[in-house]
């Protein structure tokens, strides 16, 4: 309907009634039961009303209206401080590395100082030579441990041949017994020495690989340690030569607490691997002087045809062997 246009000057023309005059109808005021003038009433259909409906709700009751309210949402303080927390750790770690890295590339541009003990750093370094020098001694000892497990297979080998053709040939019935007995007694004591060079091979790979590596992870702790020290003094004497005002005050004592507690990292880490280093050096003697005596013995006894000898060796030092006539497998196949 357009605006301005008055109910009284409203017409219908309707074609549905059975009056007289084709429909120019004039909407008045009714005059039926109702005595109160009243605006025409427009039903719209049941979608219509739905959405008028929900514009009503939406103009004049506001959902956050309609709905009680639960109020601001308070984070619990165990799950915030825990944050607060973390992101502590992440900034201290973050300005560590830094500090380390910067310490660390000085160095070796030649221009930061470091930290030296001159009798520790020569100590470290004489294990880890020995080390490399203990490798490669390993690694020979396991070639021939490998290769003598072959050579008494095929020994073993050659005695069944020998004896069975023993029995095959009346006329070299005699030589082909005693090459017979003659390998199989190589590959008895060859299985006897091979039992030695194994345990020979054990022991010092539990020095190389487990007891020499402990001390050497304390040693990598250790210069961790002194980096950490050193990065902290340099940054407290840069602080110390600058201006001492309300501002860097803070910062020199905040400094001074950290290269303390550095320090005493440093200092505890040193005695650790001095600590370390004289009981390796212990038990490295002790260990290696059994296992080379052994060595040594069972070598000898076998090149000399000297059974008793070798067997006696390893009673001696507790080596125990496998069953016999059970295969002795090789270091490699132990792997």
């Amino acid at each position: 309907m357009p605006v301005g246009l008055g109910l009284s000057e409203t017409h219908m023309t309707s074609h549905g009634y059975d009056a007289g005059d084709e429909g120019i109808i004039e909407a008045g005021t009714f005059q039926g039961a109702f005595s109160t003038p009243r605006s025409p009433v427009i039903s719209p259909s049941s979608t219509a009303a739905s959405r008028l409906a929900g514009q009503g709700d939406d103009v004049f009751v506001p959902a956050d209206e309609r709905q009680p309210r639960s109020g601001p949402v308070v984070l619990a303080e165990e799950p915030r401080s825990t944050a607060i927390e973390k992101l502590e750790l992440v900034r201290r770690w973050s300005l560590n590395t830094y500090k380390c890295t910067r310490q660390i590339l000085s160095e070796k541009l030649g221009r930061g100082s470091r930290t030296v003990d001159l009798e520790l750093e020569a100590q470290i370094e004489i294990l880890r030579d020995n080390k490399k020098k203990y490798e490669h001694v390993l690694k020979l000892a396991q070639t021939l441990s490998s290769q003598l497990y072959q050579m008494v297979q095929t020994q073993r080998q050659m005695g069944d041949a020998f004896a069975d053709l023993s029995l095959k040939s009346i006329e070299l019935h005699e030589e082909f017994g005693y090459n017979a007995d003659t390998q199989k007694l190589l590959a008895k004591n060859g299985e006897t020495l091979l039992g030695a060079i194994n345990f020979f091979i054990s022991s010092v790979n539990t020095l190389v690989n487990k007891t020499i590596e402990d001390t050497l992870i304390t040693v990598k702790q250790y210069e961790t340690a002194r980096i950490e020290y050193d990065a902290y003094r340099t940054d407290l004497e840069e602080l110390n030569l600058g201006p001492r005002d309300a501002t860097t005050l803070p910062k020199i004592e905040q400094s001074q607490q950290m290269f303390q507690m550095h320090k005493e990292k440093y200092d505890k880490m040193r005695g650790d691997v001095s600590v370390k280093l004289k009981f390796l050096e212990e038990n490295k003697v002790k260990v290696l002087h059994n296992q080379l005596v052994l060595f040594h013995n069972a070598i000898a006894a076998y090149f000399a045809g000297n059974q008793k000898q070798l067997e006696q060796t390893l009673k001696q030092f507790h080596v125990k062997l496998k069953t016999p006539g059970v295969d002795a497998p090789s270091w490699l196949e132990e792997q």
